[in-house]
């Protein structure tokens, strides 16, 4: 398992933008290559009708003024009408198609990043908060999302408007071009130079805003715990500590995000100056080619030539940005599958539920076992109670079995099949597990019942809940087996939530039953009837039981104390009270 990120540690922050990046994101363009061509046509058509404009004003000063054609001067006016009318359509229909493939797009990397989670291994999960996880899937994809609605062919849109505007300015006047290349120049290797490093400041500002949400999120899964120890000021403060550092780290990116106005103004206001000073001396020293109406074409050209290269600069600061993002994106769905169905796995059927740990040693971190050459042989239908101190390996024991973690040395079988050799699908099948956390989902108690075997009818729910016991609690509720249940079963107390758990596993039906601390939350009277129920529904079902409060265990046909990266004792109860070690110590 991975050294766990916390919501006070900043992820890795890539130090240099990664083109490779958005190479990975062009196969999901792929798809839509059609669109995005139809758009290039069109932003084409936009570019071109942009360039047309200035030349009407130039008829207009030229002409229209000294000869007062009011003829020619509607026919002009309406031209600029059409044209910029034109403009707006096409500018429009572009827009519109962007944003639809854009979001379709986005939907198909919604969907790989949430089905790459579901196949995921624990350790990941176990290495990160989940705010921070939830920011990946979330805001990470957003930015994506404005990256191919708006980002991408708007660079292109900009640079083909750069090199059309070039032309146009070229075929007017090739001295006030030069003028135009002096002041372009300069103003973008100090605006490139800007973003650069307000590129850099963005990508702290992203593991700020990261933590910050990890916080949010572990606090409001706590909240009752906050306010219980009487925790809110200290989580207040925490929060502000975190929360300012978000601020002071935007506020860096805004004042030096306010240069960029400055600069622009000065080099375009130098620009200006230059390019009337030329003009006018280029008329007084007798060129033909130089006149009032070029000089007002030419300064429109050249302000769609600077304001483009303005929005490049920005756009590539931008594009940096969603770099910074797609790293952490990319990083969710490259990491390795580890827990998978290998090739030629077979299915786990007919169980009969004989289990073998074969000298196992397991580790969730380099350097530091939790067990060792552990060695337990189960035969079918016997029930297994492991008992021991807090983190000496109970839980890791099930959690092999399960193929939640895989061994790292050794094998976990059952019915002489190891459990790395069958399909996943048939291996969790076989093998129920109820947590001592149960999880309770937002939907009716029915629908959480089915959600231990989704083809069940409404009578198999209910008579897994009347064997359980739970049938009593549910048909005091409003809408009894049809009453809605809120996330994670607010308005329930922690007893009739684990009993939910209980009957969704006998729906399920397992071979291997595990419980895992499953009676903790449930009182002695209700432990009762469930040590009742259970006498029945584990009859012939081999069957593990991770228990603190041993009245649950006394019963098991073997009673395993796991300490020092083992099996320290095992026997029934009475041999391991008679034996007066370290069970006996627990009574």
């Amino acid at each position: 398992m991975a050294k766990r990120n916390t919501y006070f540690q900043d992820e890795v922050i890539k130090k240099k933008f990664d083109i490779r990046q958005f190479g990975r994101v062009l196969r999901y363009m792929k798809p839509y290559v059609g669109y995005f061509v139809l758009v290039g046509v069109l932003m084409l058509a936009s570019a071109g009708l942009a360039m047309i404009t200035p030349l009407l004003l130039k008829e207009i000063i030229n002409n229209v003024v000294e000869t007062e054609d009011y003829k020619l001067l509607a026919f002009v006016v309406a031209s600029m009408a059409t044209i910029a009318f034109l403009e707006i359509c096409v500018n429009f229909v572009h827009q519109r198609i962007m944003g639809i493939v854009g979001h379709k797009i986005i939907c198909d990397v919604r969907k790989e990043i949430f089905y790459k989670l579901q196949e995921l291994p624990f350790d990941y999960f176990d290495s990160k908060p989940n705010g921070k996880i939830v920011v990946r899937v979330t805001d990470y994809v957003n930015d994506l999302a404005n990256f191919f609605s708006n980002y991408v062919l708007n660079l292109l849109s900009y640079l083909v408007k750069l090199i059309i505007v070039t032309f146009f300015m070229l075929g007017l006047s090739p001295a006030l071009t030069g003028i135009v290349f002096m002041i372009v120049i300069p103003m973008m290797i100090c605006i490139f130079t800007l973003r650069y490093f307000i590129r850099k400041e963005f990508a702290k500002l992203r593991a700020k805003n990261s933590n910050r949400s990890a916080f949010v999120v572990e606090t409001i899964m706590g909240e009752k715990i906050v306010k219980s120890y009487n925790r809110t000021e200290s989580s207040e403060k925490t929060y502000a500590e975190i929360h300012d550092a978000c601020v002071k780290q935007w506020l860096r990116i805004f004042r030096r995000n306010e240069l960029n106005t400055p600069i622009v103004e000065t080099f375009w206001n130098l620009g200006t100056v230059c390019l009337y000073g030329v003009a006018l001396s280029l008329i007084l020293g007798g060129s033909q080619n130089v006149n009032a109406g070029l000089v007002v074409a030419f300064t429109s050209y050249m302000t769609q030539f600077s304001g483009p290269l303005t929005m490049i600069a920005i756009l590539i600061q931008q594009l940096a940005q969603v770099s910074s993002n797609l790293e952490q994106v990319f990083d969710t769905i490259d990491y390795p599958v580890e827990i998978a169905n290998e090739e030629d796995c077979e299915t786990l059927e007919n169980v009969k539920g004989k289990v073998d740990f074969n000298d196992v040693t397991f580790a969730y971190e380099e350097d530091a076992n939790v067990l060792e050459h552990f060695d337990l042989h189960v035969r079918p239908g016997e029930t297994i109670a492991l008992v021991g101190p807090t983190g000496a390996g109970k839980t890791t024991v099930i959690n092999m079995l399960t193929r939640f973690y895989d061994v790292k040395e050794g094998s976990v079988c059952i019915d002489g099949k190891d459990v790395r050799k069958v399909t996943l699908e048939s291996l969790r099948k076989e093998v129920g597990v109820l947590m001592q956390e149960p999880f309770i989902f937002k939907g009716t108690i029915l629908e959480n019942i089915r959600y231990g075997r989704p083809d069940a009818t409404d009578e198999e729910c209910i008579a897994a809940a009347k064997m359980i016991y739970a049938d009593g609690f549910i048909q005091r509720l409003k809408d009894g087996y049809q009453h809605k249940l809120e996330e994670r079963g607010a308005g329930l107390s922690a007893g009739e939530k684990q009993l939910l758990s209980f009957a969704r596993i006998i729906l399920k039906n397992p071979s291997v039953v595990i419980l895992d601390e499953a009676t903790s939350s449930i009182d002695t009277e209700t432990e009762a009837l469930i040590q009742k129920a259970l006498a029945k529904i584990l009859k012939g079902k081999t069957s593990f039981m991770v228990a603190h409060r041993l009245s649950t265990i006394r019963s098991a046909d073997r009673i395993l104390y796991i300490s020092n990266k083992g099996i320290a004792e095992q026997g029934s109860h009475d041999e391991l009270m008679a034996l007066k070690g370290l069970y006996y110590a627990l009574n």
